[in-house]
């Protein structure tokens, strides 16, 4: 699904399929992303939004479709990316130091067996300052709390100051508290110039912070602007599940309605049955 933009998108996403095996993970996504915008992936668990950041990484390699960023093959410009996984996918039981973490993001560039340089070590440390984790750069990441150990993630995404930042679920797992600390550093971001994909079960995120969002469960629903898309139609159809909107405060909140049941809870709150 295209949008009217001027100028050539930064992400460039067309008829794109992909999956693991025999098993189709997402199929024929089409969607744009221009400069400084944020895009919000909404989905269910397996609706294949981790997919889609892995593939837009070259992770993955496309069974059909092409994905270009900066008007090439987005594998080719992974040194332009930064890339934050899931907390689920990450060992914290490895010593290793805050700011050995931080540091991980250059090795793309210098290589596994290169000794980081001073240049290195002030760009890791100035990451880390900018998601306010300087003061804990000699803790081992294993003791840190849920929050800092995203920070962290989010500073290794940011060591080599990418001009794209793909954040896999930044902020499941959070306090509210945590979670708008979170978003502040993203749209610091966003205002200094870079252009941010990220994927969440948040409604109040995407609609409060995300200037588009993408609905995703394995085909692409819908995709347009938090106001187009957020409506109980294609979250129902997103989610498989009958969903009761609510507005408040200039955010778009959904609840799961079941009939002779408790009080209704936020979508976010829900865990699968």
């Amino acid at each position: 699904m295209e949008l009217e933009r001027e100028g050539q998108p930064v992400l460039d996403i067309r008829g794109l399929w992909a999956g693991y095996k025999s098993t189709t993970a997402i199929e024929d996504i089409t969607l744009q992303v221009g400069q400084g915008e944020i895009l919000g992936i909404l989905g269910p668990n397996g609706s294949g939004k981790s997919t889609l950041l892995k593939t837009i990484l070259g992770l993955m390699k496309p069974w059909r479709g092409q994905v270009t960023a900066f008007g090439q093959p987005s594998y080719s410009q992974r040194a332009l990316m930064g890339y934050m996984p899931q907390v689920e996918m990450v060992d914290w039981d490895f010593p290793v130091t805050v700011s050995d973490v931080a540091l991980m993001g250059h090795f793309g560039h210098i290589g596994l067996l290169r000794r980081p340089s001073k240049v290195d070590r002030q760009a890791s440390e100035e990451a880390l300052e900018r998601v306010g984790m300087a003061h804990l750069r000699k803790r081992l990441i294993g003791e840190l709390s849920t929050g800092q150990r995203r920070r962290v993630l989010l500073a290794r995404a940011l060591a080599d100051d990418p001009r794209l930042l793909l954040l896999d679920e930044p902020l499941a797992g959070l306090d509210a508290t945590a979670q708008h600390q979170m978003l502040d550093i993203v749209r610091d971001l966003q205002r200094g110039g870079a252009t941010v994909v990220l994927s969440t079960h948040d409604l109040s995120c995407v609609s409060g912070a995300c200037h588009y969002a993408a609905c995703l469960n394995r085909y692409l629903v819908a995709y347009g602007t938090p106001g187009e898309v957020l409506t109980e139609k294609v979250l129902s159809e997103t989610f498989g599940t009958h969903l009761l909107m609510v507005h408040l405060d200039g955010q778009a909140y959904a609840y799961q309605h079941h009939r002779h049941e408790e009080p209704p809870r936020p979508y976010a709150e829900i865990k699968d049955d």
